[in-house]
């Protein structure tokens, strides 16, 4: 009971508040729901133009990150912690697929997808999609996002508020962890490990 209260503490500090700062949103408690209900159907397209659901993934843990290729800090250091967890897990990394949803498809298209992937892992999957594709999946991981312009901005410039969060999805599709920016890879490895020993 006491890890759940955890897990539902840390689940509920990634909503973005109003006064989210672009990329470092200021977050605050709304929400206890338990990460075992992040689960539910979705459709969305690869970065190699493949049309996947949720039911492709069943089987492996996914690590889903949610972001953009325009995000000029958080998401690459995310991805980027995300790459060296799935190569720290030696031959348990087999086991565990990293995925990388935008929150952007307008500007995130399969093609942008498939060269920003690359930077990464060499098994990370882009998804990306339509708009309203992007925002049932992000409903059902419960990430939150919001386009932010600058005063300075030039005309289709922006960027995008959003939950900064890593989740960990196990094989039954359900959510298990989230773990927030800043955390360290060997923290990911040790709690996935963690799960493969219990299965």
């Amino acid at each position: 009971m006491k890890q759940l209260a955890v897990i539902i503490l840390l689940f509920s500090a990634f909503i973005i508040s109003p006064n989210a700062d672009a990329h470092g949103p200021k977050l605050k408690n709304k929400e206890t729901a338990s990460l075992a209900s992040n689960r539910g159907p979705f459709e969305l397209v690869t970065h190699t133009g493949k049309t996947v659901t949720d039911r492709d993934y069943l089987g492996k843990y996914m690590l889903v990150y949610f972001g953009y290729t325009h995000c000029p800090d958080v998401c690459p250091i995310d991805l980027q912690i995300v790459s060296e967890a799935v190569d720290m897990l030696g031959k348990d990394g087999a086991k565990v697929q990293p995925v990388f949803v935008t929150v952007d498809p307008k500007r995130d298209t399969v093609k942008v997808m498939a060269e920003y992937v690359k930077l990464f892992h060499p098994r990370l999957i882009g998804l990306t999609g339509t708009k309203a594709q992007v925002a049932s999946a992000a409903k059902i991981y419960r990430m939150q996002s919001r386009r932010s312009v600058s005063q300075n901005a030039e005309p289709g410039e922006y960027l995008i508020d959003h939950s900064a969060a890593i989740v960990l999805i196990g094989p039954d599709g359900g959510g298990l962890s989230l773990f927030p920016h800043g955390i360290t890879a060997d923290v990911i490895v040790a709690d996935i490990k963690r799960f493969i020993k219990a299965n």
